[in-house]
């Protein structure tokens, strides 16, 4: 009857508990996280319900239920899954800014760590309390790897990259060039068309990287300056793609890359809703762009 009846916890709640001396130190962490009654708060009675259970604990964070008795305790013990945590990082995050996601993620352990460039496979990740920041970036690169290589090996034939690092490269600009998952491919289409005649990328997110240090993200509009700054990311002055990601792409962004549209367009610009319009010549583009700048004047 003492085994079975409801215990005293008032509410849900996850418990971390410790490793070594079973009965020794869980009894007393779980008498103090409020779900054990008398006589169990005891070492010795704790032990001999474990043993008569055959329960082995394990260290970890466990969830729970509210009045929870002695037999629910010990199955959750035995055989429950620990507590999983969750960090989703979104599409488009810089190395800098995932860095500071990491620092900030519930239940993550160990020191704080900077990931390169464009290596993280933006998505949801699972944990246990007490993984290190180190776990968690080593498993998201490795998904980044998987989904990269996938990507390359069914690459567009023709495609203007000599490699899986230049195709993660076009990736992150395409990805912060549009939010809009329905163009990725026809923006990765001009930057491809772009690079086989060897046009300029002419990429205001790559310049919006390097005048913010790395940020990504600039509070202003992209000044003369910076499009006249000597930086192998300002590709309006360099031709090519610069030299490492500008962000961490997602999988759509991966296949627009590497399967580009079927488009000759050579030029886009925002059409003010979120979205852009394309050209294919530079007369056009440039009545685009009259159109853009009587539609936002503040924005040049």
């Amino acid at each position: 009857m003492l085994y079975r009846q409801p215990g005293p916890l008032p509410a849900p709640r996850a418990v971390v508990l410790p490793r070594g001396g079973p009965a020794a130190r869980l009894a007393p962490a779980l008498a103090a996280a409020g779900l054990l009654a008398r006589p169990w708060t005891q070492p010795w009675a704790f032990a001999l319900a474990l043993r008569a259970s055959d329960t082995h604990p394990r260290a970890g964070e466990f969830a729970f239920p509210a009045h929870a008795s002695l037999a629910e305790v010990l199955a959750i013990l035995r055989d429950a899954r620990p507590v999983q945590h969750r960090l989703t990082i979104p599409e488009g995050l810089t190395a800098a800014q995932i860095a500071l996601l990491l620092d900030h993620a519930e239940a993550l352990a160990g020191a704080d760590v900077l990931p390169p460039e464009g290596s993280v496979l933006p998505q949801t990740y699972d944990y246990e309390r007490g993984t290190t920041r180190a776990a968690l970036l080593a498993r998201a690169e490795a998904a980044m790897r998987r989904a990269l290589a996938e990507d390359w090996a069914t690459r567009a034939p023709a495609l203007p990259l000599a490699s899986p690092a230049q195709a993660l490269i076009l990736a992150s600009i395409v990805e912060r060039e549009t939010a809009r998952p329905e163009e990725r491919a026809h923006v990765a289409a001009v930057f491809a068309n772009r690079l086989r005649l060897g046009m300029k990328l002419q990429s205001d997110a790559t310049v919006a990287y390097a005048a913010s240090g790395g940020l990504g993200r600039l509070d202003r509009p992209i000044s003369r300056a910076d499009l006249a700054s000597a930086t192998p990311y300002n590709t309006y002055r360099v031709a090519g793609l610069p030299p490492a990601p500008i962000a961490s792409p997602g999988l759509d962004s991966l296949r627009a890359a590497t399967q580009p549209a079927a488009s000759d367009d050579l030029y886009f610009v925002a059409d003010g809703s979120g979205g852009h319009v394309f050209a294919r010549d530079l007369e056009t583009h440039n009545r685009n762009v009259a159109h853009w700048r009587a539609l936002t004047p503040m924005a040049h």
